[in-house]
Formats: structure tokens, C-alpha cells, sequence
């Protein structure tokens, strides 16, 4: 087979050995290249050749394949192929590279765990300590004394709490017990009116087998028990050292940034500054924005449990407010109780508006409200909110959908600020053309305001 190669001269005298295939199957000086058609104008150079050979227009044979319509390929294709491929392997190496290192960053932070989780917890705690702390020390308190009173005075206020809730509490179990065994009399005649029509021997053999599939599995409660003691244990553990911590970050805190400033070096100083001041601005929002959305769902839900006269409204609302800080488990137990108590008080009616008014608020706290004002605090969307919670409860279950926000918060803070670096602007600059400096000697180092050096040439 065959083809001519454009620009090829039908008259050009051919080698030897293809005399016979000259004659045989070369056309004619002046025959017709298309078979009779117009050749288009290829820009001065001539009609464009016409292809020979098999499958050619001017292949005497019996062809099986026609001339493709497609370019012929350039000397340059197989170059910028090797050129293309060997970037796409670079790339896919260093992709891997970081993929790993992700993932050994993630097996090592899953080891520290049981450090680091205190730890957060008491800075999301001197998150809330700091700002009044912030005002008696400037009031001229001492560091310590500022932080230990407004410490004590938390935990006074959690205690004052509880002291108010509890005797409520204590008031109306034992007719909440009274009118919970009515209720479950109330709810065995029901079952066996129409259109159930259950006798009571039925409803004998079913609290029977519930009975004996408890004792069956008494070994597996116990453990389940043990493990839910456990783990009660360790959250109050972690809620003393959280409380220990918080303390010494509200006390000391302020030598922190300066400290780890000063092991870096004076061009990345201001750096480690202002991003030190982003992040914790971010984790202050993040406490300021659950707390008012954990207000707006004990608000209305109050309001609901008291227009219907339901018992424990003070109580109720309070769970709830807690609960917002729990994302998930704690919405869902807070409106639980609030439906049992409803339906032990005042019936299955009540229950079912008290159901229905929980939903409510909840959904439109969650799907709504929570990714709105976390998405404008943040500055994240709404849907990056949602896929933040799901991607943490899958992965760390009820602690991290709380914290994945304030962690997906965080990644888009040193995200945008290396961006801005990489474009060549200057996050670390204020307004004022002012920029965080390290001053100090062998003694100590603190941190002061100076003009920028890009600012001052300016």
C-alpha cells in the first residue's frame, strides 16, 4: 500500500523498480486529481494533491477502506504526547505524595487523640473566659486572679443553673411516674379497642418475650452499660482537664503568639501573628454562633412547651440550648424528652403537636438557620457547612460534627491566606499599613506594630 504525500509530483520520473506499477496504476500527466471535482485553493500553493494508493481516489483496486478526513499527523504530536504524559506522571506521583502524608498526619492526630481533645475543648472554653478576663486585666487585675475568678464564676453560673433546674426536676418526677404509668394503662385499652382489637393475654405474651429477650441478653446490656460508664467517665475527665486548661490559656495565653513568633524569625513573624489572630477570631465565632443558634431553638421550643402547658419548660429549654453544641444526638434527645413529657403530662395529642413543633424548629435550625449564620460568620457556603458536618460524623461520630465546622473554618482561613500570599499581596498588613513585629532581647520577646516594609517604600 501506497499514499502520496502532498505536494508530490505526478510527473516526476519514478525509480526504476516501480516502472510496471507506473504503468499499470499511475494515471496520466494531465488526468484529473478528483475524478473531474473542483480542488479547493490551499492559499497560492496549488491544488491541494488527492490521496493515492488503497482506499485513494485514484486506487484502480478494489478497495476496503476510504481516505480519512482527519489531519495527518505532525512530527511535534508524538513530542508533546511524551511531554503531556510525563507532566500527568509527575503530577499523579505527587498527588500520591501528599495523599500519604494526609494520611499519616490523620493515623498520628487519631494516636493523639486523647491529648489533643482536651486541648480543644479548653480552647474553645477560653474562647467564652477571654473576653472578660480581657477587661479585669486591663482594669489592672492580676493574670491569674482575672482568670480564676472569671473561671470560678462560670462554673458558679453552670452550678447556679443546675441548682435551679434540679429542684423542678425533683418536684415532678414522682408525678411524671404517676401519670407515666397511667398513661401506659391508657395506652394497653387502647390497643385493645377497635381498630386493634388486642386482648390482654396478647399484650401479656408480648411483655413477656420483651422480658425474656432482656434477661437473654443481660451479658451484652451489661456490657453496653459498662461501656456507657465508661465513656461518661472519660467525658468527665476530659471536661476537668478541658476546664484546667482553659484556665492556664486565659492566664498565659497572651505569651503564646509572641513565643512562637519569636522561634520563627522576623519575615515570617508577622505571618505567624495574623494568622494566629484569624484562627482564634474563627474558633470566637464559632462559640458566639452555636450559642445563638442553641438560644433560638430553647426560645421557640419553650415558647411551644409553655403556651400548651406542658411541665419542666425551664428545664426543657435548657437541654435544648446545650443540646445545639451537640450537633445531631443533641437536638434529637432534647426534643425527645420534651415529647415524653408531653405525652406522659398532657396526653398523645399534645405529644403530637410538641412532636411536630420540635421537628419544625429543628429542621429549620439545621437545614436553614445553623448553615446560614455559619456560612456568613465563616464566610463558607451553606452546602460546604452541611458536607462538613456529614463528612465529621461519619468519621469521628457526634465530637466531630461538632467540631467540623470550626475545622473546615479553619482550613479555609490558612486556604485563603496562602492564596493571597502566592498572588503576591500582603495578608499579614493591616488597613493602616501596619504589621505585627517581634521586639525584644535575650530576656523576652513581644510583639508591637510597625509600618510594613512594602508599605514605608510605598
Amino acid at each position: 500500500m501506497r499514499f502520496r504525500l502532498p505536494g508530490h509530483r505526478d510527473d516526476a520520473p519514478a525509480p526504476a523498480g516501480d516502472s510496471a506499477a507506473q504503468g499499470a496504476g499511475t494515471p496520466a500527466p494531465d488526468a484529473p486529481r478528483t475524478g473531474g471535482a473542483a480542488t479547493p485553493d490551499t492559499g497560492g500553493a496549488g491544488p491541494r494533491p488527492a490521496l493515492t494508493g488503497e482506499g485513494g481516489s485514484h486506487d484502480p483496486r478494489t478497495a476496503d477502506h476510504t481516505a480519512t478526513v482527519a489531519p495527518a499527523p505532525t512530527w511535534q504530536r508524538g513530542e508533546r504526547f511524551r511531554t503531556a504524559t510525563r507532566a500527568l506522571a509527575i503530577g499523579s506521583a505527587q498527588l500520591l505524595l501528599i495523599s500519604a502524608g494526609v494520611v499519616v498526619v490523620g493515623w498520628v492526630l487519631g494516636k493523639l487523640w486523647v491529648v489533643l481533645l482536651p486541648v480543644i475543648l479548653g480552647l474553645l472554653f477560653a474562647t467564652v473566659l477571654w473576653p472578660p478576663t480581657r477587661f479585669l486585666r486591663r482594669h489592672g487585675w492580676p493574670a491569674a486572679l482575672a482568670a480564676a475568678i472569671v473561671l470560678l464564676v462560670f462554673l458558679g453560673l453552670i452550678g447556679g443553673l443546675i441548682a435551679v433546674i434540679a429542684p423542678q426536676v425533683a418536684d415532678q418526677v414522682t408525678e411524671l411516674a404517676d401519670q407515666a404509668a397511667d398513661g401506659l394503662e391508657q395506652v394497653q385499652q387502647w390497643l385493645q379497642g377497635p381498630p386493634f382489637n388486642v386482648d390482654e393475654e396478647q399484650i401479656g405474651q408480648v411483655v413477656d418475650q420483651a422480658i425474656d429477650s432482656v434477661q437473654a441478653n443481660a451479658s451484652n446490656i451489661a456490657s453496653y452499660a459498662a461501656t456507657g460508664a465508661s465513656a461518661v467517665g472519660n467525658g468527665l475527665l476530659n471536661l476537668v482537664l478541658a476546664l484546667l486548661l482553659a484556665f492556664f490559656f486565659i492566664k498565659d495565653g497572651p505569651r503564646w503568639v509572641p513565643w512562637l513568633a519569636a522561634q520563627t524569625g522576623p519575615r515570617a513573624a508577622p505571618h505567624v501573628a495574623a494568622l494566629s489572630q484569624k484562627t482564634w477570631t474563627t474558633l470566637s465565632e464559632f462559640i458566639k454562633q452555636q450559642a445563638l443558634v442553641g438560644f433560638v431553638d430553647a426560645l421557640f421550643i419553650g415558647i411551644g412547651l409553655w403556651i400548651l402547658d406542658v411541665p419542666l419548660v425551664v428545664p426543657l429549654a435548657v437541654l435544648t440550648f446545650f443540646g445545639a453544641f451537640i450537633p445531631i444526638i443533641g437536638a434529637f434527645v432534647a426534643g425527645a424528652f420534651a415529647v415524653l413529657v408531653a405525652l406522659v403530662d398532657e396526653g398523645f395529642t399534645v405529644a403530637l403537636i410538641v412532636f411536630g413543633i420540635v421537628l419544625l424548629v429543628q429542621q429549620i435550625e439545621g437545614n436553614v438557620l445553623q448553615p446560614i449564620i455559619q456560612g456568613r460568620g465563616f464566610n463558607l457556603h451553606a452546602a460546604v457547612v452541611i458536607l462538613a458536618v456529614t463528612a465529621g460524623s461519619s468519621l469521628a461520630g457526634i465530637i466531630g460534627a461538632f467540631l467540623s465546622v470550626p475545622v473546615a473554618a479553619l482550613m479555609a482561613v490558612v486556604y485563603r491566606y496562602a492564596r493571597d500570599v502566592f498572588d503576591g499581596r500582603h495578608p499579614e498588613v493591616a488597613g493602616d499599613g501596619t504589621h505585627t513585629q517581634v521586639a525584644g532581647d535575650d530576656t523576652g520577646a513581644v510583639l508591637t506594630r510597625g509600618p510594613a516594609p512594602e508599605t514605608s517604600r510605598g
